[in-house]
């Protein structure tokens, strides 16, 4: 059967890849595994968030919504929006979608003709360079350095505006690499996207998981000219446990979420009712699990974290957000490990799922090569093992 050339030029989600080979090697080879590879926090979802989709159901909240979200989670995320970054958005200013990843791809949808570029900053999530090329697009991403916490300089994103380019995709805190803009480097940018003329795509999905007293800092608050430019993506996956709900918005002038509506109307019925009405507890419920869950990310990174930099032959910066280490094996490369010369961080990977029995995503998958992403959202049991396994592996 036929299948469509945009679709053919896809690959994989690697880090969905990596897991499913992981639970592969554990369901018909019995080995004992340990996945690093899935960004999916290990709590549970909040009890308070589960009682009230127990409520949905039994009140009957179980039929179509609004295509673009209930008023009451609207009305809820505009709370959540002025109380997190002090700004008042109004629920025409906002399109609920299933998951951030649907919400990402209704913005390239809407925003992209063919042949428009947009400007990453690498590494970058693994799914952004493939959406826009899903939406016949270009993308180009900016070079960046573990010594500068992997954020660019403006200058070198500057160098890298065509005259197709419509708009620039950040991600702050960062998967993979935990990297979090500062003030003045998104008060910068504010500026570049104000001068020629771009689109700032800003994935804040990670807001809240922040350490070292770091506080987010969006380029909607730069300026009310910043603002009219700006494309927030954000939902309830990682802050709140509910990676399953497949919860997600954007925030954007009103304009725009109204062309986003339109193509959502066509592609989907509505996100699903009871998560919505759950996500509603999410937002304008307790919000103490947010801080006990962001508290013990940071005890996990600071393990990761530790753990890793004891090993030789491996070197890893402490991120400053988001529940990712990113460690540079780039010391492995042309070195013989189990029979086999390393050319790449993705043999890196391949060996220590084949050696160690522990799953990594290579750096590829995220635009850079010569790096390997764990994500700590695990026990620390598995952490302390997992990198015992690792070391043993590199020893």
């Amino acid at each position: 059967m036929r299948i469509s050339e945009r679709v053919s030029r896809m690959t994989p989600s690697a880090t969905l890849a990596m897991d499913a080979r992981a639970k592969r090697m554990v369901e018909m080879e019995q080995k004992d595994v340990l996945s690093f590879a899935l960004g999916e926090p290990d709590f549970p979802t909040p009890e308070s968030i589960r009682e009230a989709a127990a409520r949905a159901m039994s009140q009957g909240h179980t039929k179509y919504t609004a295509a673009t979200g209930t008023p009451r989670l609207k009305q809820a995320i505009a709370e959540a929006a002025e109380r997190d970054l002090g700004l008042s958005f109004s629920p025409t200013e906002i399109c609920v979608s299933n998951g951030a990843k649907h919400a990402l791809t209704n913005i390239f949808e809407t925003l992209i003709n063919p042949g428009d570029h947009v400007i990453l900053v690498a590494p970058y999530w693994v799914s952004y360079a493939d959406l826009i090329q899903l939406c016949d697009g270009e993308c180009t991403a900016v070079e960046t350095r573990a010594e500068d916490d992997f954020v660019p300089s403006v200058d070198a994103m500057a160098a890298l505006v065509q005259d197709n380019t419509v708009a620039v995709l950040i991600n702050s805190p960062s998967n993979p690499s935990g990297a979090v803009w500062d003030r003045a480097a998104i008060e910068a940018l504010g500026q570049l996207a104000l001068e020629r003329n771009l689109t700032i795509i800003s994935d804040e999905i990670y807001k809240h998981i922040m350490f070292d007293g770091r506080k987010h800092f969006s380029p909607a608050q730069t300026s009310d000219e910043v603002r009219q430019r700006t494309i927030i993506v954000d939902g309830v996956s990682k802050t709140y446990s509910m990676t399953g709900w497949r919860i997600g918005w954007l925030i954007a002038p009103e304009g725009f979420v109204k062309a986003v509506s339109n193509l959502q109307s066509q592609m989907t019925s509505c996100p699903n009712a009871i998560a919505q009405e759950a996500s509603v507890e999410a937002l304008t419920g307790p919000q103490d699990s947010v801080e006990a869950m962001r508290a013990e990310f940071e005890r996990r990174r600071n393990l990761i974290v530790g753990r890793l930099q004891a090993i030789e032959a491996l070197t890893c910066r402490r991120p400053a957000g988001a529940f990712y280490a990113f460690p540079d094996v780039s010391q492995l490369l042309g070195r013989e490990l189990g029979g086999k010369v390393i050319q790449s961080a993705t043999d890196v990977s391949d060996y220590l799922l084949d050696r160690a029995l522990v799953s990594t995503v290579p750096g590829p998958a995220f635009g850079m090569d010569g790096f390997v992403r764990l994500s700590f959202a695990c026990s620390t049991e598995q952490i302390k093992e997992g990198v015992r396994r690792i070391a043993e592996a590199l020893a």
